[in-house]
């Protein structure tokens, strides 16, 4: 049996035990980890190695990758991993030293506490980048496609702040144009309201208005995904896009407005992150829990990333309007005391 079996056994698993959106992690995970394999010293083929070479040094390869990466993802794609470790050791095709494994995982643990720097500026290029691409004429009508759903997509992430994968399960019907704003049902089964910006819906109504014809072959127009797949295997048929497609996406365009060396730096969740700074900072952190539908507002500042002039203009609003205290109190003291 060779790795990438193993991996199809190990995804087998968490399928029948972790939900849907938990096993499409899994899954970016597990490829990622063969994608760093492939592109070490040693270019290890994970179809052609056998499982039993599997080594917990593999996976300091691949932590020393993931310093691009958000430290929630490196948490996630890590934890995917380890669980592929442990499940091969219990199956006994490896000799796995898993306490090699744990020091491997608490060096990361510990690297993890790392200051995150948010690419707020970059993030603000891409959007600037992605629109000039949207105003761009297209030579054919899938490239028109492409370009207008792209634009839809991007702009949708950063105004509404959803997750990737409630942005790919919407439907055309979940739209209230007149109330700029859809039901969705996000994390935990939840029914939640998100609202969406005029930006945001404007580039979504151009796109819609390019996919008419396609859109008209398909009968019911509510259940139609809102992004949907412009390749060509898809041929006419309207079909969702998947979180990966979405990653894929916003991959391709932060690669081509910041360069190569900005792969991995942008993701679907850094737009989120954005959204919710911009909710802090604009009101205040109470709206932006809301609309990033946290349980906990201690879950939404993690999300806010302030700089530290913004702190100070802040701390400068509420403290130096303060009146002077009165030359003849103490100082510390206010004149009712």
């Amino acid at each position: 049996m060779n790795v990438q079996e193993a991996i199809d056994h190990y995804l087998r698993q968490v399928k029948r035990s972790k939900s849907p959106h938990t096993l499409a992690a899994y899954q970016r995970g597990l490829s990622a980890f063969a994608d760093s394999l492939a592109r070490s010293k040693a270019k290890i083929d994970v179809n052609e190695t056998d499982i039993a070479a599997l080594s917990p040094l593999w996976l300091e390869t691949f932590l020393n990758q993931l310093q691009k990466q958000s430290v929630s993802t490196e948490h996630l794609y890590t934890t995917a991993v380890a669980g592929f470790y442990r499940y091969v050791a219990a199956q006994e095709w490896a000799a796995v030293n898993l306490s090699t494994l744990d020091f491997e995982l608490g060096q990361r643990r510990s690297l993890g506490k790392r200051l995150h720097v948010f690419p707020e500026s970059s993030l603000e290029t891409v959007l600037e980048f992605m629109q000039s691409v949207a105003e761009q004429p297209a030579k054919t009508l899938p490239q028109q496609l492409t370009q207008r759903r792209d634009a839809a997509l991007l702009f949708t992430l950063a105004d509404t702040g959803l997750r990737v994968s409630e942005a790919c399960s919407l439907r055309r019907g979940d739209l209230d144009w007149d109330h700029q704003r859809a039901v969705i049902v996000g994390k935990g089964n939840k029914q939640a309201v998100v609202r969406f910006s005029g930006r945001a819906l404007g580039y979504i109504d151009a796109y819609l208005k390019v996919r008419v014809p396609l859109d008209l072959g398909q009968g019911r127009q509510g259940v139609l995904p809102l992004f949907a797949r412009h390749d060509k295997r898809a041929a006419k048929k309207v079909l969702p896009i998947s979180p990966r497609t979405a990653e894929n996406i916003v991959t391709r365009y932060v690669v081509q407005a910041l360069g190569e060396e900005a792969r991995g730096t942008i993701t679907p969740h850094t737009f989120r992150h954005y959204f919710v700074t911009r909710a802090a900072r604009r009101h205040d952190i109470l709206l932006a829990q809301n609309l990033a539908r946290h349980e906990s507002i201690n879950t939404t500042s993690g999300y806010t990333h302030l700089s530290e002039t913004e702190i100070d203009q802040a701390y400068a609003e509420v403290f130096d309007e303060l009146p002077p205290p009165d030359e003849d109190s103490p100082p510390g003291k206010t004149l009712d005391q």
